[in-house]
Parts: structure tokens; sequence; C-alpha cells
């Protein structure tokens, strides 16, 4: 294929590419698809995202998406050319990752028994949604307006409904969120009614609804803006761009995520691999994906806890039919996905095959914790005066739990992603009125 950019399955039996013009997320084979560049990119490019900073209005610029626009220039314009950005860039007045960036967090790093100068958090709940969803979907959005499409389409439990729904009104689309009835985060369910999404109720949990979505995007042409889409995880890769230019682009020893559809993770090693390739770094960071223990498919089968047999990438051919028998396994346990975290309460991840490769590349690792341990970490964040949701407090909760493991040393340079905003203030309450609770601050009377 001689296009500039083209879409390419994973699997390397097949390597099929596709043209980008459509809204294909799945090769013939039923492998996953990425988004492939034909050009290197310079890294001489360093330097012009940092001018950019200083933004003079340009929208593109201030975006903390798009001011990395050569990286991830699916559309093809001239970069420099802002009408030719206007044309097609979907930004919300460059906010999306405007002011996402490393934080050094002292309380965190004494929880997780770190040197304060080597653990960075970085709050993604600095998105006008509220979550890292907004890096991901202004370029879903952005392929979406470029093929012209009328109606997208998702599901979910909070994040990506509220973002879906935020960038179709600004752009004039029609918005159909699937939702698991009564396991949705109700401020992100306010955000989506706000934003005029239609809700589609489903009874059963997010893999539930996601599995209606997709048949709906189907049967009725509507765009799918799911972490499935390739075109998302390229803005996710943003949230890595930012990072390494705190850091003047010396790559940290580990990156932590939690994990939950595990399209951060995918998007990870998928940024780490072309600036690899492309000679931007030399060094590669370890991944940590944290599962909750109440949604720990990918935790169970990368640590071979079922079957006694892990799996792994094994050189793009993993074991699928693993995949397979855990999930009927589960189905004939009746083993729902539990827990409060309802942003990563995902049982069957649609990008775990795309984790894997990020694991493998990475030398990575995957570690669960509990729930009383994701709200110690969210209540430490928070005692920090950052705010975050309780799937982000599994980060601080992860990294405390390898220190202890000895598998992070103290020095060691780690960036952790802090993926929203608190949703549903009554955890945060019922957290600091329980005084058993490491962190909590109770009430008292006058």
């Amino acid at each position: 294929m001689d296009a500039l950019t083209f879409k390419k399955c994973i699997n390397p039996s097949c390597g099929l590419t596709h043209d980008i013009n459509n809204d294909i997320y799945r090769c013939s084979c039923g492998s996953l698809l990425d988004i492939k560049y034909s050009e290197k990119q310079s890294r001489d490019l360093i330097e012009k995202f940092y001018h950019r900073r200083d933004h003079g209005g340009n929208i593109y610029n201030e975006s903390g998406v798009w001011r990395f626009r050569e990286l991830i220039n699916f559309v093809g314009i001239n970069t420099e050319d802002f009408e030719e950005c206007a044309r097609l860039l979907v930004s919300l007045d460059g906010s999306e990752g405007r002011l996402s960036k490393p934080y050094k967090m002292s309380k965190v790093a004494e929880y997780a028994s770190m040197d304060h100068n080597s653990l960075f958090l970085q709050p993604e709940g600095y998105n006008p949604s509220g979550s890292f969803k907004d890096n991901g979907m202004s370029t879903a959005m952005t392929h979406a307006k470029m093929i012209g499409v009328k109606r997208i389409v998702c599901a979910s439990t909070g994040n990506t409904s509220a973002s879906a729904a935020m960038y179709a009104a600004n752009e004039n689309m029609a918005c159909d969120v699937y939702i698991p009835r009564g396991e949705i985060a109700p401020g992100k369910l306010g955000q989506a009614f706000q934003f005029g999404a239609q809700i589609i109720q489903v009874q059963g949990n997010f893999d539930d609804a996601l599995t209606a979505s997709l048949k709906n995007a189907k049967e009725t042409g509507g765009y799918t803006v799911n972490s499935v889409n390739p075109f998302r995880l390229e803005g996710q890769k943003t949230i890595l761009y930012r990072a390494l230019e705190y850091l003047d682009w010396s790559p940290p020893d580990w990156i932590v995520y939690p994990g939950g559809a595990l399209g951060n993770a995918s998007s990870c090693g998928k940024c780490l691999i072309e600036l690899y390739e492309w000679g931007w770094i030399k060094k590669i960071p370890r991944l940590v994906v944290v599962n909750a223990e109440g949604a720990d498919t990918l935790y169970k089968l990368y640590n071979g806890f079922f079957e006694d047999k892990p799996l792994r990438w094994n050189g793009g051919r993993p074991d699928l039919a693993i995949i397979d028998r855990y999930y009927a396994h589960l189905d004939k346990k009746g083993i729902r996905p539990k827990t409060h975290a309802t942003a990563i309460q995902i049982g069957r991840p649609a990008n775990i095959v795309k984790a894997l490769r990020a694991l493998d590349f990475t030398n990575g690792v995957v570690v669960e914790v509990s729930d009383k341990e994701m709200s110690d970490g969210m209540s430490i964040v928070g005692l920090n005066g950052f705010d975050c949701e309780m799937a982000s407090g599994a980060v601080p909760a992860g990294v405390k739990k390898l220190r202890k493991e000895g598998v992070m040393k103290k020095d060691d340079v780690v960036v952790g992603i802090l993926t929203g905003r608190q949703k549903d203030p009554a955890l945060a309450v019922e957290y600091h009125t329980n005084v058993d609770n490491m962190f909590a601050r109770p009430p008292t009377s006058h």
C-alpha cells in the first residue's frame, strides 16, 4: 500500500493492510488493527513541540494532543497551516491535554515508599470532560469527521460516555451511549445527558453493553468510538508524549496505568515501539498494568493463574483459545466483574492482545489491588491537593505493592497516570466517615 497512513492487522501471520477511509476496526482475520505511518518522524520535532507551548492563540498548539500532530497526522494535512488544521482536526478549543503533565506528590511518595523526586503522577482529570478519554476522543472524532460520520456509538461505565457526548455535541453529531443499567458513575451519566446523548440501558455489565453497541453500530452504520477503534489509541499516545516531554524525552524506569479495557496500555506500547524505531528513545520503560481484584482478567491470565500457563504475546501469536476458555470458565461459575472502581470494572478487555504486545515490548508486569487499596490510593492523592477517581487510586496502590515486593527500587523513576477525576462523591464520603480507613478524616460534632 502506497498511502502515507494505513491500517494494518496486528497479527503477523496476516499483516493485511487497509486504507483509512472507512470505519473498519478489525481485519478480515478477526484481529484488531493498528494505524501505521510510512514516514519516519525526525527527532528535531522536539524543539518545535516545545516552542508550540507558547501557542500564540493557535488552539492546535495549545492542545496537548494536537501540539504533537506530526506524530499522529493520519489526516495527511500540512500541520503548519492553521486553516487545514481547522478544517479537519477536532478540538474543544485546545483544551484536551492542555493542563496534564507529571507532578511530584510527596505524600503519595511516602505512602508508596518511593523517593520524593522519583515518583511522578500525571492527572488526566484536567481534561475538559474529566478524564483521559478526551485525548483519544479528539482523534477518533477527527477520523469520524474525515469520513463524514453523522452518528457515533459507544459503550461506557462513565468516562467514555461523557467524552464522546461532549465532542459529539461540539461537532453537531448524534451520540448513542450504551450503559450497563445501574453500573455507571452518576456524575458521568449526568454529563452524557447534559451533552445530549441518547442513553440506552443494557441489562448486564460493561462487556454486555459493548457487545450491544458494536452490534448496533454494525447494523445501523454508527461509528464506534470505544478503544477498539485504532484512532482512539492514536490520541491516547499523547499522554505519554507529554510525560516524556516533561522529562526532557528521557524515559522513566516505569510507566503505570490502571487496567480496564486496556486501551491505555495498548496505546503506551504502540507509542514506545514507534519512538524506539524512530530513534527518539534508546531506553524502554517497563509498563505496569494494575487490575482491580474484582476485574482481574489480565492479571490472572498474564501471570498464569488459570491453567498454570502464562498468557504472552508470543511473537504475535498469543494463545487466544486460553482466553476463550477463561471466559467460558467465568460464565460457568457465574463470575461477573465487580469493583467500586467502575471505570475498570471490565471482565473482557477488548484490547487484551494489544496489551500483551505492549507488555512484551516493555518487559512489563501486571498486578492487582483491592478496592480498599484503591480507596487508600485515591485518598492519599487527595491529601496532596489532587482529585482522582477510584480507578486512578490503583496507581499509587500498585506502586506501593511493587515496592513492597522489591520489584521497584526506591529511586526508580516512575510515571503513573491518574486517569480521571472523582465521579461518585459517595465513595469519598463513605471512605472518610469510616474511622478505620488509613487516611480517613471523619467529621466531628460541634
